[in-house]
């Protein structure tokens, strides 16, 4: 008898990769990404569910940045509904002055607390009559209350001050960092890009938001910038095609990486109406994942045109993340405007009325004419449709 001995070999079975329960997250349908809501439904649904975590969205401002200072004011109200970090960075005007301004939460309960006070009001309890064989069953939830993605707001309201302070918050004023460290380094000419970079990288440092596995908690931190490039962040960019300042593409190209090895997602807003190179406008662009344009009507003839008085702009969409996938996800169309009613802020498929003016009608009847008297099919010469 001989005795063989099995090799051992080094297959091993291939697991599925572990997703981390982290609060406001998802993953993606279509690459397996975590994703979280940038506050606005209709945003989410034109990005393929959400924004990705670890990625950079770009908002061009419109002509007066009204718009687009809302889109990240629903940004930020969205961390705080999920319990998510912030960090808001701005120089035109207070960071806490943003904050106090984020739009209330439109909360609604689906328990039936009316229907029990009803019911004890009346005396009796009310149920709905099903079959015998299934009252005793447990009770199916298709979808459950408890589990939910992107949430509603209301404009003509604010958000409460022992809601908004439930959540870890931190802001950086570019003006008073300035005056602390006011010069510039090797690298960063511009010296507002310096500050900034090093307050993000200590942020993240300090919470649970690396990619580390060692790590069992862990949370998202949502980087909110304003108006970057703007006058007040002292770019010497603006109206100038022949200077030699990288700091602005420096910083992003920095920010991207800090983003990219953390759970962290940046939304930043640049005034690109204001930069007059437009191959420096592409760098930037290039150096974001999501990028997005908002063409608003104010201030140009289309604002007094019929055809779009139900928008208040377009909405364009310039780059979408390629992440996991050689290919990006795609909406149905590429035709969208953007809306403000009194309430809310959506994102929809531009419609246009049809074209019913007085000349197409006139060309309308005038293409009808009437048949000649001949018996002929289309032996004689006429002007009339029914000729073949």
């Amino acid at each position: 008898m001989y005795s063989v001995k099995m090799a051992a070999t080094s297959f091993q079975k291939k697991s599925r990769s572990k997703l981390f329960n982290i609060p406001g997250t998802r993953p993606s349908l279509h690459n397996n990404q975590l994703l979280i809501s940038t506050g606005i439904p209709s945003l989410d649904n034109i990005l393929g569910g959400g924004t990705a975590v670890g990625t950079v969205v770009l908002i061009e401002e419109d002509t007066y940045g009204s718009f687009s200072n809302l889109m990240l004011k629903y940004f930020l109200a969205e961390g705080v509904m999920t319990n998510q970090t912030l960090f808001l960075a701005t120089a035109n005007e207070s960071p806490d002055n943003i904050l106090k301004d984020l739009p209330a939460p439109i909360v609604d309960d689906p328990g039936a607390s009316g229907n029990m006070e009803g019911g004890q009001e009346g005396g009796t309890d009310e149920k709905m009559k099903i079959a015998w064989r299934y009252q005793h069953l447990p009770q199916f939830q298709s979808n459950p209350t408890n589990v939910r993605f992107g949430h509603y707001y209301d404009l003509t309201k604010t958000m409460e001050t022992d809601l908004r302070t439930s959540v870890e918050s931190h802001t950086v004023d570019v003006t008073q960092e300035l005056r602390l460290n006011p010069e510039p380094s090797d690298h960063f000419i511009n010296c507002s890009y310096r500050c900034l970079l090093r307050a993000i990288q200590k942020r993240l440092a300090k919470g649970y938001t690396t990619t580390d596995t060692t790590q069992i908690e862990k949370h998202v931190m949502r980087i909110g910038i304003q108006s970057l490039g703007s006058p007040q962040w002292r770019e010497t960019r603006l109206g100038s095609e022949t200077s030699a300042d990288k700091s602005m593409l420096k910083f992003l190209y920095a920010l991207r990486s800090l983003v990219r090895s953390s759970f962290a997602t940046c939304v930043l807003t640049v005034p690109t109406q204001l930069f007059q190179d437009e191959v420096f406008t592409s760098h930037i662009e290039r150096l974001c994942d999501t990028v997005v344009n908002l063409e608003s009507f104010a201030g140009t003839n289309k604002e007094t045109n019929p055809a779009y008085k139900e928008y208040h702009g377009l909405f364009h969409i310039k780059a979408l993340p390629r992440l996991n996938a050689l290919n990006c996800h795609m909406p149905d169309t590429l035709d969208l405007a953007f809306k403000l009613k009194r309430k809310k802020f959506t994102i929809e498929k531009l419609h246009l009325p049809p074209e019913l003016s007085e000349t197409s009608n006139k060309e309308q009847n005038n293409a009808i004419v009437r048949p000649s008297n001949t018996t002929s099919c289309g032996t004689g010469i006429t002007n009339s449709k029914l000729d073949f």
